[in-house]
């Protein structure tokens, strides 16, 4: 039950925050939505912990302004390669290891690296992500363990 409502709020309040809605028949169909959601989420049987984790919230707001400011720094690096085409580019596919323990962990740790400009996840499994980097310095930003590290210390301690 706990887990139902805290996805029916973390859906309403990302509908809200991204439509900026206030009028009653955008919030009803809004509102609809989020229910809809939630109602085939849990016809699924996907209703757990894994769904809505809510043990990562906390940990969350100081995970979301770090990654924010990753994405800030790695958009700037591929402006300046955009800018400056004469600059060599070495584009490579690398090999991580991933140290989450859940699945939820392991794909919040593979759309950071995608969220963040000059990367890409290409394939996740349990033990690694393979990430396609546009250079040298976007496969060492993955290689360095930094992200993984922060993304684990999301998951809750057991």
């Amino acid at each position: 039950m706990k887990h139902g409502i805290a996805l029916t709020a973390a859906l309403a309040a990302a509908w809200f925050l991204w439509s900026g809605h206030t009028e009653p028949l955008i919030l009803g169909l809004g509102g609809l939505s989020v229910a809809l959601v939630v109602w085939l989420v849990d016809r699924m049987g996907r209703l757990d912990g894994e769904v809505a984790p809510l043990e990562f919230l906390p940990r969350a707001l100081t995970y979301l302004p770090w990654l924010l400011l990753q994405i800030v720094r790695s958009n700037l690096q591929v402006a300046a390669i955009i800018l400056h085409p004469s600059r060599p580019i070495a584009p490579r596919i690398i090999r991580q290891r991933t140290g989450q323990r859940t699945e939820i962990g392991r794909v919040i740790y593979a759309n950071s690296i995608t969220l963040t400009p000059g990367t890409v996840s290409i394939e996740l499994n349990d033990e690694e992500v393979v990430v396609h980097a546009l250079d040298r310095r976007f496969a060492d930003g993955v290689l360095d363990g930094t992200m993984d590290a922060r993304v684990t210390a999301l998951e809750p301690t057991e």
